[in-house]
């Protein structure tokens, strides 16, 4: 259990009035790959989605429905198989699954948003999906959590609780990514439920405003698939007064989503294909906050970079080569570079450093690389992690 200011970090567990369910119907040999979550009321949803041109049927259907009403009761989901790229049969399929939740639950098929991840360019086998549906249950299980993952290692999980107004409120977030990870935004689905009342239009711009300085800071390698979502659903039974960016406990709210979106970004930076540390860049002092965000970016994205980390050599020049890469503006001649706190850049000139020490340092699962533009006062901040042979075995055989 983790205490902050404002919230305390707590054991998994859905937020009042969520339910879901998750099972094995075959798309993948033996591991949960499909599942739901439901509210017991209509939530108020924001999301946001991928930026590739071929946007995968479930992603556009949902993004469609949110953005017209910014509202869901119900998610269902499936790892193993994309359903992108499957034309109008793929359409189809998803207004099917729509319809089937939908008459299960009873609530409007408006109200059902769908997720897929997997295998691009392959149809869906609606027998098993149809099947699939027909057995799943409203439960406290977070085995959904697991159903979503592809590639991934572990779960990416995380909970909550705060006080809105005075009342205990929670917010729980799991999401699923490890490779294909660089936002805007990656091959990754997050959903964050939290029983908040609050507004269609706040939770949305918070949202947008969230995910540009968390998912979208994060990168494993360089590409950016056609499923990705992140979906924030909050149905208010906690019985507050409905927030607003004027209400007095708004800030409180922001920070708890700001701490759950963070957390899950760095696990899924953390838990990059093949990946044996978590690599952060901070930039300080830059001229913008654009041009900080974007070179912390560059730095935890570029290949040589991650490979000297791999190899646990404290190889600078990777790094100050990488900044003069960036369109970003600043004064060349007024950089330090610390790795792990070890000042070896100081007003872009080399300094002596113990190269041994700061190599084994580099052997840590966490990394911390720290570029001081000395320019203005802007800060950015990313996170990767490092390139391993590990990382092309697996997306050598990943179709078969």
């Amino acid at each position: 259990m983790t205490n902050t200011n404002n919230f305390i970090e707590t054991d998994f567990a859905w937020p009042k009035g969520f339910y879901s369910d998750a099972k094995h119907i075959g798309l993948k040999h033996e591991k949960l790959d499909f599942g739901w979550l439901y509210s017991k009321t209509p939530a108020t949803a924001a999301g946001v989605y991928t930026t590739n041109k071929f946007c995968a049927a479930p992603t556009a259907k949902t993004k469609e429905i949110v953005s017209q009403s910014h509202k869901l009761q119900a998610i269902i989901a499936n790892s193993a198989i994309a359903n992108s790229c499957t034309g109008l049969q793929g359409e189809k399929d998803v207004l099917t699954e729509q319809r089937l939740v939908a008459e299960k639950l009873n609530i409007e098929p408006q109200l059902v948003g769908v997720a897929s991840t997997g295998l691009i360019g392959t149809c869906l086998p609606m027998k098993k999906i149809k099947k699939g549906i027909a057995g799943l249950s409203l439960t406290s299980s977070t085995d959904l959590t697991k159903a979503i993952l592809t590639t991934d290692t572990k779960q990416k999980i995380i909970s909550i609780s705060f006080k809105i107004q005075g009342i205990t409120c929670k917010m729980s977030g799991f999401a699923k990514g490890s490779g294909m990870i660089h936002p805007k935004m990656a091959t990754m689905l997050a959903f964050i439920t939290t029983d908040v009342a609050v507004n269609d239009d706040t939770l949305q711009s918070l949202l947008n405003e969230l995910t540009d300085v968390t998912f979208n800071q994060i990168t494993v390698d360089g590409d950016t698939s056609t499923n990705d979502m992140v979906l924030t659903l909050a149905n208010g039974m906690a019985d507050n007064e409905t927030l607003t960016k004027e209400s007095p406990d708004y800030q409180t709210f922001k920070e708890a989503l700001h701490f759950v979106l963070q957390k899950l970004a760095q696990k899924i930076a953390a838990d990059g294909e093949g990946a044996t540390k978590l690599v952060e860049a901070n930039v300080l002092e830059a001229q913008s906050k654009m041009d900080a965000q974007a070179i912390s970016k560059a730095i935890v994205g570029s290949n040589l970079v991650k490979a000297a980390l791999f190899g646990a050599d404290p190889n600078w020049g990777r790094i100050i080569s990488t900044i003069g890469a960036t369109p970003a503006t600043y004064n060349p001649e007024t950089i330090d570079i610390k790795i792990n706190d070890f000042l070896v850049v100081k007003q872009s000139l080399a300094v002596d450093f113990n190269k041994e020490e700061v190599s084994d340092s580099l052997k840590q699962d966490v990394i911390t690389l720290t570029v001081d533009l000395h320019d203005g006062q802007y800060d950015g901040q990313a996170w990767g992690c490092d390139l391993t042979y590990e990382y092309v075995k697996i997306n050598a055989t990943y179709s078969s």
